[in-house]
């Protein structure tokens, strides 16, 4: 008996819980978690730094991040910001071409992107791809008419490579679309920058003429409308119940 009570061991007694009511202060699992945060209880270490020494394990470090890239579009194609970093990854490499073929793939996928249209030009541009720049630029105005930034970046990227023919042509181009005030006022103000007066003068007659014409379309429409509107008005006092 000794030995039996002797192998015994002793469980602990659980404390009861006298006061089961709900506290007064309730604390979420967000809260613990944002506490944890500020008071840096989650710090994780930083992941270990790959050093790459010779050609072989770029190549093979090139293939990984490819397909990680190619599996992430391939699970959700229209998630345009997955083609850009991809392209940008690219180009970070010098592999233009590669990133070109990537933002062309996109444009296949969404071609009304506008951020699409400014990361590819901009990218010609960065890398002093001039004729590609105005490629895409051209491009993007004749299929997205009437995002004025494209215009905007298009005249500004010709003005600064000192071809002003070639801004003041797409200028003219911009023009046709009878683009909002603003607009005129660069084509204006860009003539006035190099002392052409006379342009500036032509150009701004052609505004108001523009401006009249479209009031005067406005006006018509808004006379034909409340006509019709009396008119509606008119016959539902007279018709019968």
């Amino acid at each position: 008996m000794a030995s039996t009570a002797a192998g015994k061991q002793r469980i602990p007694k659980v404390a009861k819980v006298k006061n089961k009511a709900p506290a007064e202060v309730q604390i979420t699992a967000e809260q613990l978690l944002r506490e944890a945060k500020e008071r840096e209880l989650e710090l994780l270490p930083p992941p270990p730094q790959q050093k790459i020494t010779d050609e072989e394990e770029l190549n093979d470090y090139k293939l990984r991040k490819r397909k990680t890239f190619e599996d992430n579009i391939r699970k959700n194609r229209t998630v345009i910001s997955n083609w850009i970093k991809y392209a940008q990854w690219e180009e970070s490499l010098k592999e233009i071409q590669r990133a070109r073929s990537i933002y062309e793939r996109a444009l296949d996928v969404d071609y009304r992107n506008v951020t699409l249209w400014l990361k590819y030009a901009e990218m010609e541009m960065k890398n002093r791809q001039v004729n590609h720049a105005r490629n895409i630029w051209d491009r993007a105005i004749t299929t997205l008419p009437r995002v004025n930034q494209f215009w905007y970046k298009y005249t500004y990227m010709e003005e600064m490579l000192g071809n002003v023919a070639g801004a003041r042509q797409v200028f003219e181009r911009w023009m046709e679309w009878q683009p909002e005030e603003q607009a005129w006022h660069s084509y204006i103000n860009f003539e006035l920058r190099y002392k052409e007066v006379e342009r500036a003068r032509t150009i701004y007659e052609r505004y108001i003429l523009f401006r009249t014409v479209r009031l005067a379309l406005r006006s018509t429409f808004y006379t034909s409308l409340l006509s019709t509107l009396n008119a509606h008005e008119f016959v539902c006092d007279f018709s019968p119940l």
